[in-house]
């Protein structure tokens, strides 16, 4: 009976703050802001419907404590987030992608990243304990400590490779797959991403790859860039990391209308962006040969969208289509304006997910 009052009275009380976050944008616009926050403070609404209502910290070994929060509705269709980079950590916008009353949505800061301890910024980080062989046993970590039985996936960029890498690795406690600006992680992905984008971006790359010494210069990209941002002297790994999230800033923005990313602004978020980054891709997502391809029939009884921007330089089509052709539970969501990410792709995983 408990359960049930508390389980109204939540759904009540995020009607309700949807309700006034909509009439504040219409208020704000009005410059009627202080009426707003009077209404707020009547009727005890401090926050928005996506103010999680629990956070807290995992301790998965190795040295690694996750963060980890929930937003929504703690009865509804619980749905977990993967975040992108490897390495970005989630925002507060990514709450956003939920919707409050019918989903409880997890998300979680991987190791190193984020709020998660401690982070790729700092020295003497253990990222022989940052893999798939990691990431894997911690989400089941979270889902237990969560006590979910079953679970919907919902992973962007990086977090698509980890979504599926999960997906086919646990597939009877996933319940649906949801990603978008998909990638399959592969050596041939990395390779274009680094070196065969250029062909797009050539004045770009060449200030990327010539901010690589000599003396590194016969090695694969990703590799000489790891060892510059591993490198403990600032004076080394501070001008690498600027010159790899630089590069990130170009190939990323082919949405009509995008622009920096201010993230790559702060230092340490660099620093460690582009350590995480390097440090994943040198191992090819720690996956086979086209593993994510390979063993997409492993989810012909899970349902699956894949939502990507046609005009993405940094995931091209192909690997999200190739992934389709093999899934058959899946659908393919084109996006023909947009790039790695963007509002109308942002509105096609919100429509996917607002459906399960």
């Amino acid at each position: 009976m408990f359960t049930a009052a508390r389980t109204v009275r939540e759904t009540l009380w995020a009607t309700l703050c949807i309700l006034i976050d909509e009439f504040a944008g219409l208020a704000e616009r009005q410059n009627a802001v202080a009426a707003i926050s009077r209404i707020r403070q009547c009727i005890g609404v401090n926050g928005s419907a996506w103010e999680p209502f629990n956070a807290g910290e995992l301790d998965v070994g190795q040295g690694h404590v996750l963060y980890f929060e929930e937003v929504g509705n703690r009865a509804g269709l619980p749905i977990v987030y993967f975040h992108g980079g490897p390495g970005s950590g989630c925002t507060v916008g990514s709450r956003r992608n939920f919707d409050p009353l019918r989903h409880r949505g997890i998300l979680f800061d991987q190791r190193a990243a984020g709020r998660s301890r401690p982070h790729a910024s700092e020295e003497g980080v253990d990222f022989s304990s940052i893999d798939l062989d990691h990431h894997i046993p911690d989400i089941e970590a979270l889902r237990e400590h969560l006590q979910i039985d079953r679970w919907a996936v919902f992973g962007v960029s990086w977090g698509s490779v980890l979504a599926i890498a999960y997906a086919q690795r646990c597939t009877p406690r996933v319940a649906a797959v949801v990603v978008a600006a998909v990638s399959t992680g592969t050596a041939d992905d990395i390779e274009w991403l680094t070196v065969e984008a250029r062909r797009f971006f050539p004045d770009e790359w060449m200030a990327f790859n010539d901010h690589v010494p000599y003396h590194l210069r016969d090695r694969r990209l990703v590799e000489a860039y790891n060892e510059l941002v591993m490198d403990p002297d600032p004076a080394v790994h501070g001008p690498a990391a600027l010159a790899w999230c630089q590069w990130e800033d170009r190939h990323m923005a082919t949405t009509p209308g995008a622009g920096h990313n201010p993230r790559y602004d702060d230092p340490a978020f660099r620093l460690a962006f582009a350590r995480q980054v390097t440090h994943c891709w040198r191992h090819n997502s720690w996956l086979a040969d086209d593993e994510l391809v390979a063993n997409a029939e492993r989810l012909a009884d899970t349902p699956g969208w894949l939502i990507h921007g046609r005009l993405d330089v940094s995931s091209p089509l192909l690997g999200p289509w190739r992934l389709h052709r093999g899934w058959s539970g899946s659908e393919l969501i084109v996006v023909d304006n947009e790039g790695h990410g963007g509002p109308d792709m942002q509105s096609a995983w919100r429509r996917v997910l607002s459906d399960l």
